[in-house]
């Protein structure tokens, strides 16, 4: 099993194989547009523009799961991150990312990056890094600021 074995819904309802990013780097995010982490999709934005044209894709799935932080419709959420972040990157209908109703995919990022403590992911904007062949590399904190994930995107792309 790999990432290329799901498929989520993008945000304007089509439904896209993950397959398709085979090759690429990526990192997926799980996002909210009303927490205090909300501002990193200005840093994701910034790695994408800088490292787009070399591979990496940046995948965000907001999701309604922690503090009822992304309450809006995904028009609405699509347009908070375009016109607030500039966001251009690839941004997916909202899911649940976490218990008996998690999306398919962070059931298996999840399994195959641990947390801290648990499987369980336990607040917005946790990040998983994918390589080249779609493995998961790395997890990273919803702390853990894009752009302090730089060197390990460069070392997956090169």
């Amino acid at each position: 099993m790999s990432v290329y074995d799901y498929s989520a819904t993008t945000m304007n309802g089509e439904e896209k194989s993950l397959a398709d990013y085979k090759g690429k780097v990526l990192l997926v995010v799980n996002t909210a547009s009303e927490c205090g982490f909300t501002p990193q999709f200005e840093g994701l934005q910034n790695l994408y523009k800088d490292y787009q044209d070399q591979g990496l894709e940046i995948l965000g799935f907001p999701s309604n799961q922690f503090g009822n932080q992304d309450p809006g419709s995904n028009e609405e959420i699509s347009t908070f991150c375009q016109r607030n972040y500039g966001v251009t990157f690839p941004m997916f209908h909202k899911i649940d990312v976490k218990g008996d109703t998690k999306h398919p995919l962070f059931a298996y990022l999840t399994n195959e990056a641990k947390g801290l403590l648990s499987k369980e992911i336990k607040w917005n904007f946790t990040k998983f890094l994918i390589d080249k062949n779609g493995n998961v590399v790395n997890r990273y904190a919803p702390q853990t600021k894009p752009e302090s994930i730089k060197q390990d995107i460069e070392k997956l792309l090169n």
